[in-house]
């Protein structure tokens, strides 16, 4: 039995069509729909995205799975950060796949360092993760 999306109640009556669809009118609210189901994915499927993607999955690669766009993922991710973690940052916190370090960095408006070589080593092929080395000089 359908319900109303506002209320709950299950007192709705046929109220026509709209685009080939059955529209409804809820007797309690008022309210008009033509959904029954509710849009979008489901709340496990963002769930196991957030989930891939802290265990070291990458965004593109989360996406590939689930089969949703990257962009898609990185929302999940960001309003999972930011309903869950509610202390305030001093700065703006921005997220980067290592694939994606380049773009970032080439978008910065200032360059400024501290002079010293970064190095990337992969540690694990099946989730691409890397462990970050600073060195001194070239030869380190």
């Amino acid at each position: 039995m359908k319900e109303c999306p506002k209320c709950g109640t299950v007192e709705i009556v046929k109220n026509g069509t709209h685009l080939n669809k059955q529209r409804y009118r809820c007797k309690s609210c008022g309210l008009q729909f033509t959904r029954a189901t509710p849009r979008g994915r489901p709340a496990q499927e963002k769930a196991l995205a957030v989930l891939l993607y802290t265990l070291g999955l990458s965004f593109n690669a989360t996406a590939r799975l689930l089969k949703v766009s990257t962009s898609t993922v990185m929302r999940w991710v960001r309003i999972f950060a930011e309903r869950t973690y509610t202390k305030p940052a001093p700065g703006k916190a921005v997220v980067v796949e290592l694939d994606e370090m380049w773009h970032y960095l080439h978008l910065k408006k200032t360059k400024f360092g501290f002079g010293k070589l970064i190095v990337a080593r992969p540690i694990s092929s099946l989730t691409g993760n890397v462990a970050v080395e600073i060195k001194k000089h070239l030869h380190d």
